[in-house]
């Protein structure tokens, strides 16, 4: 059986993590498209017709951060995309706002290798293929 591929976006702004990130996923076979803030990642999903499968959020960011972008997209409003907070940023206040607004998962990026992304998308979409049968 061939492994699902996911449409994903990552929103990190390192330019080096996020190369490393984006080179990783299309490696894996994933259809990737990256920006460096929050305000890019609403700019670019209002010009898609479709929504990734999954964001990878960082929370840290400038011009907008990553609850300021969850407040603005709301991912409980949008099922089929899951929303993975990818962050160094471990502050338990920003976490818990983070999984009330719909987060579906945390990983703190400095306990994780770049290699970890790999088995977190195939979880994800083990997980979401799940629901829909």
């Amino acid at each position: 059986m061939t492994k699902p591929h996911a449409s994903i976006l990552i929103v990190e702004d390192d330019i080096a993590l996020n190369d490393a990130y984006t080179t990783i996923l299309r490696t894996a076979g994933h259809n990737v498209e990256s920006v460096f803030n929050g305000q890019e990642a609403l700019d670019h999903l209002a010009s898609r017709a479709a929504e990734p499968d999954i964001i990878l959020l960082d929370l840290r960011m400038p011009v907008l951060d990553g609850i300021g972008f969850l407040r603005e997209f709301q991912p409980v409003t949008h099922p089929k995309c899951t929303v993975v907070v990818f962050s160094n940023y471990d502050a338990h206040k920003d976490i818990d706002e983070a999984y009330s607004l719909g987060v579906d998962r945390y990983v703190l990026k400095a306990r994780a290798a770049p290699q970890d992304l790999i088995h977190l998308v195939d979880g994800v979409l083990s997980d979401s293929l799940a629901v829909e049968v």
